[in-house]
């Protein structure tokens, strides 16, 4: 990701032993598989402990490797040490953060030396409390690394020892004492609650935050939103007294600030999981997968890397598609990997799309293309859903997310071409376009989109609105003709609003370059038609190394962003 990488995956052929799970009255806890740890609180707190190091220690360095693990508690307390690796989730199974409580370190924490947390991606803590060892949580993460329904009895640092860390994303947590982003070069928080904040970089925003932080843009860079204008929370687990599975379905919420559990259980519907389909790597295929979905059935992904032939079709209003532990589909014959309907309620939540060795012309598509319905009161929405070209193996594709669909809602990603791993360069792994939006009124919240060929972000619907964005463009055009958009237009911007929009929004976007190769120039970092119904607010951009330069952050304004000397210029409000 930044330009410090990482070191190669070193236990990736480790095998977790597999260690007796307790005996609960529910039969679904074996239909899990062997890369789900389910944790009971009536378990020996060695035994415990002693899975959950294993985990790791498979998980601590393979940033690249094929294990998934989703670490599930039911309700209860828990006197463990938890350390969270790549592809990990750690999820509590009340219907509220404080139904689990660990007592204890649950941290995440920088996978590179020197306490860089740069490439400290795919992991990710919700549903429960964590009363921390010594008062404060570690969370030293960057992109793809959400935490959500949390309540942390004490404070956060959002890095480790004040190494850098490229993060980040929480939402709908209480944090009792200070969160200290410290190094962080850029983070979103939504309708979350703290004591305090401390710390700032580059460009930092809150939405929906009962606490803001003092300061205003430029110095710190605080970008503040008073109220979230619509969102969904993310569909999750629950385990009731009785031993009873469902998956939650939170509500939509207009014009909100803070967490949604305050007065109990998020409101919302419940779905029993006898509803869904619970699918396994290596042995479930997308023709079974589809047939599910044909018979009405809602997916939940258990962990692992689902090979696709074909997509994955979800046409069924209000269907849920639910990932545990980052499961990861990776078509392999040059289709997308999951498209829908144009339909009312689709839920997309903790997945990560990989693309495979045959060019795909998309990775997920929301909605057919000329999709026209108004879904305003019911939208599809987006959770964590994150993309990935290259890395991890062979990967090409055209496009990674295509929204078609009105009114939908995306709510946390990471659209990543790979800048270093296996199969990286600028033949290798080519992708034109992160996302490109032709619906209207389509919101996003926390977009991370980067190092794609072409432009990063493509908007053409009307009345958009994007509430943080953070992007690097690519590091590795070998030469300006390769990276030219237009006649006198040095490279493609990576932020671009279509000349036909007429309304359009956005708040805190940050737009950096590390080219690698001398003389490759960037144009602008924001291209957007000059017109009063298209604003944007509190944008920057800066130089991570010595060659090139970004010649604009907007349109003609803001002027060249460069290391030697150094310059980061902003531009706190367009036009």
């Amino acid at each position: 990701m930044k330009w410090m990488k990482g070191v190669c995956a070193l236990l990736a052929g480790l095998a977790l032993a597999a260690v007796p799970e307790p005996a609960l009255s529910q039969p679904v806890r074996s239909n899990f598989g062997g890369n789900v740890l389910l944790f009971d609180p009536s378990m020996p707190a060695r035994e415990m402990q002693e899975r959950i190091d294993k985990a790791y220690a498979v998980q601590q360095h393979t940033e690249f490797g094929g294990e998934r693990y989703a670490l599930l508690f039911l309700p209860g307390e828990y006197h463990v040490d938890v350390p969270i690796g790549f592809y990990t989730q750690v999820v509590g199974l009340g219907a509220t953060p404080d139904a689990v409580h660990i007592v204890g370190n649950v941290h995440a924490d920088a996978s590179l030396p020197r306490n860089n947390a740069t490439c400290t991606f795919w992991r990710g803590v919700e549903g429960f409390s964590v009363t921390p060892t010594g008062g404060t949580m570690r969370w030293a993460v960057s992109q793809a690394a959400p935490f959500r329904r949390m309540h942390v009895r004490g404070g956060v640092v959002l890095h480790q020892d004040r190494g850098w860390a490229s993060g980040g994303w929480i939402s709908d947590s209480v944090i009792d004492g200070n969160t200290d982003s410290g190094t962080q070069q850029q983070w979103i928080s939504r309708n979350s609650e703290w004591g305090s904040w401390t710390g700032s970089n580059w460009n930092m925003v809150f939405v929906g935050v009962s606490q803001m932080p003092a300061g205003e843009w430029p110095a710190p860079p605080y970008t503040k939103v008073a109220r979230t204008p619509i969102v969904r929370e993310k569909p999750f687990l629950e385990v009731d007294a009785k031993g009873n599975w469902t998956v939650r379905v939170p509500e939509l919420r207009a014009d909100s600030a803070g967490v949604t559990w305050h007065s109990g259980s998020t409101p919302g519907r419940t779905i029993p999981l006898s509803r869904f389909y619970l699918a396994h790597a290596g042995v479930d295929t997308a023709a079974s997968l589809n047939a599910q979905l044909a018979k009405g059935k809602d997916l939940l992904f258990t962990p692992g890397i689902y090979d696709l032939t074909e997509p994955l079709r979800v046409t069924r209003p209000d269907a849920v598609v639910l990932g545990l532990g980052f499961a990861t589909l990776h078509p392999v014959r040059g289709t997308a990997a999951l498209t829908t309907a144009d339909a009312d309620g689709i839920e997309i939540a903790g997945l990560l799309l990989d693309a495979g060795p045959v060019t795909s012309p998309l990775l997920l598509e929301v909605g057919p293309r000329g999709s026209h319905a108004n879904h305003a009161r019911n939208p599809i929405v987006l959770h964590d859903v994150f993309f990935r070209v290259g890395g991890a193996g062979e990967g090409r594709t055209q496009g990674n997310l295509q929204i078609n669909s009105n009114d939908t809602i995306v709510d946390h990603t990471w659209i990543w071409r790979a800048d270093h791993g296996a199969h990286v360069g600028w033949t290798q792994n080519p992708s034109a376009n992160g996302m490109v939006v032709e619906g209207n009124q389509v919101t996003v919240y926390g977009l991370f989109v980067e190092h794609h060929q072409q432009y990063q972000v493509l908007w053409k619907g009307n009345r958009g609105r994007t509430y943080f964005y953070q992007s690097e463009i690519p590091y590795d055009p070998p030469d300006q003709p390769s990276f030219t958009s237009a006649t006198g237009v040095n490279g493609w911007a990576s932020y671009k609003v279509a000349d036909t929009v007429a309304e359009h929004e956005a708040w805190g976007l940050g737009v950096y370059s590390v080219f690698r190769y001398p003389n490759v120039v960037l144009t602008r970092a924001i291209e957007v038609p000059y017109s009063s119904g298209v604003r944007l607010h509190h944008m920057m951009t800066i130089a991570l190394d010595d060659k090139g330069e970004i010649s604009n952050v907007i349109d003609d304004r803001g002027g060249p962003t460069k290391i030697q000397p150094r310059n980061t210029p902003r531009v706190t409000e367009f036009p």
